[in-house]
């Protein structure tokens, strides 16, 4: 009788379990996949980062500032539409930032003006319309630099707006980045208005009367009969009693002309960029062309505020490549303007859609190293790999094999690596994302939610492994 009691309470548990697994959501963790053997690269405590001993000279110049507060600490993170639409690199700036004090907004971009989205904390407006180009298109003569988007135009007469809507961001130093330096664009905060006299024929409406011709109209005012044809745009010199003309008559009265005109800052300029520093923070200000320019290129602004802490810049272009970036040696040679102190790649979706085996890619991933180095940029660099998703509906192989090698070479290469692949699962994982509203209806792109996540997630690992770094020194 006891061993049939054991027996139906031992049923009982296992069903309980089985009917739990069915109707719970699990959150996303880590552990879903199998992973390569990591001990060459230098495997991470849980939720750190790969090969972190590399980033040892950042994260010292990081605890410095923590003590000393007196440096401005440049992070530029470089990706396709996942980092164009800041989601992900805001959040992890908002949290960086809190930490470790915020320097300004970092590098901005009038992706309005090239028709294309962008982050929601500034936002630009222009009078005129602006030519564009993108890196991920055939190789072109164009401007293509630092934003990996050209924008141009051959003509002045323009004024492009820039007004920053999260006040976290006013700013007290704008720099201007063009293609080699040149001095094309004015700033301006305010205008003033020009006044000028001059003089006007007066002009009277004359409503015609029965019998009137234009002949007898124009005599009486002193006029020709062809000035009221124009002034009237009249076609012959058939008119209608009852009708009205405007007829500008001999006499002049005196006018006022009052035009507006805006009052350029003095620029200053250094190897990279011509800048401006107001001692007030500023939230709005406009881009005019210089008077000695005849054409104007524009690759980017940076915004920094006079105060220490960290300044996170995002370059990211929908559709972007490591390969596409690779094509245009502006980008590398404006790259410095930003000082980098720390590089984060989030590259690898768009590769895989063009079905791009790991062997490839790697050699893609290596070549945009080099062009980096070849600036003498000798910035630690974290590279993150591709979240998962999708290709076509079907497991996206190739992002599981470019994550693997990632890690594989990450301590021959000399890069750390945090696996935001493994963080969100894996392929194992990719229904979860979408129960939990974390990735979009492609299965490709991420919600604001999914985003946020990313961008807390990397926050997290990163504070971790600086915490880690300090405990170890």
């Amino acid at each position: 009788m006891i061993n049939k009691l054991i027996v139906f309470f031992c049923c009982l548990f296992f069903l309980n379990n089985e009917k739990t697994s069915k109707t719970d959501v699990h959150p996303i963790h880590k552990s879903m996949i199998q992973k390569i053997d990591t001990a060459a690269a230098d495997a991470p405590l849980e939720g750190q980062f790969y090969n972190a001993k590399v980033l040892k000279s950042f994260f010292q110049k990081l605890e410095k500032n923590e003590d000393q507060k007196n440096q401005k600490i440049n992070i530029v993170h470089i990706g396709d539409s996942h980092i164009q639409g800041d989601l992900m690199t805001n959040e992890i700036r908002k949290n960086l930032q809190q930490k470790f004090g915020n320097a300004g907004r970092g590098l901005v971009f009038p992706y309005q003006l090239a028709k294309t989205d962008g982050s929601y904390n500034e936002r630009f407006k222009s009078n005129r319309v602006w030519e564009s180009y993108r890196n991920i298109y055939p190789f072109k003569n164009n401007p293509v630099g630092l934003s990996g988007i050209g924008l141009w135009r051959d003509s002045g007469g323009f004024v492009m707006e820039m007004n920053i809507k999260d006040p976290a961001y006013k700013f007290n130093t704008i720099k201007i980045i063009t293609p080699k330096n040149q001095n094309m664009f004015d700033l301006a905060v305010s205008s003033k208005v020009n006044s000028i006299q001059t003089t006007e024929r007066k002009v009277i409406t004359h409503k015609i009367k029965k019998g009137e011709v234009l002949g007898t109209i124009a005599d009486k005012y002193n006029v020709s009969v062809a000035e009221i044809k124009r002034d009237n745009r009249l076609k012959s010199n058939n008119i209608r009693a009852g009708r009205t003309l405007k007829v500008s008559t001999n006499e002049t009265r005196a006018k006022t002309i009052s035009m507006s005109e805006f009052v350029p800052l003095p620029l200053e300029s250094d190897s990279y960029s011509h800048y401006y520093n107001s001692d007030n923070a500023l939230s709005r200000i406009f881009l005019i062309p210089n008077k000695e320019a005849s054409n104007y290129e524009l690759n980017g602004l940076v915004l920094e505020k006079d105060s220490p802490g960290i300044l996170y810049s995002g370059i990211g272009v929908n559709g972007a490549k490591f390969s596409d970036y690779n094509k245009y040696p502006l980008f590398f040679e404006q790259l410095k303007a930003l000082h980098p102190d720390l590089l984060v790649f989030s590259l690898g979706t768009n590769e895989s859609y063009e079905h791009l085996d790991s062997g490839n890619y790697i050699k893609e991933l290596r070549e945009f190293i080099n062009n980096i180095k070849a600036q003498k940029i000798d910035a630690p660099i974290i590279i993150m790999t591709p979240p998962p998703s999708l290709l076509r509906r079907k497991p996206n192989t190739y992002i599981d094999d470019y994550t693997r090698q990632i890690i594989e070479i990450a301590q021959k290469d000399g890069f750390a690596v945090w696996d935001l692949y493994d963080e969100f699962g894996g392929m194992s994982g990719i229904k979860q994302l979408k129960v939990q509203g974390l990735i979009g209806p492609d299965w490709v792109h991420y919600s604001k939610k999914g985003y946020e996540k990313q961008g807390n997630l990397f926050t997290q690992a990163f504070l971790k492994t600086y915490d880690n770094f300090k405990l170890k020194n």
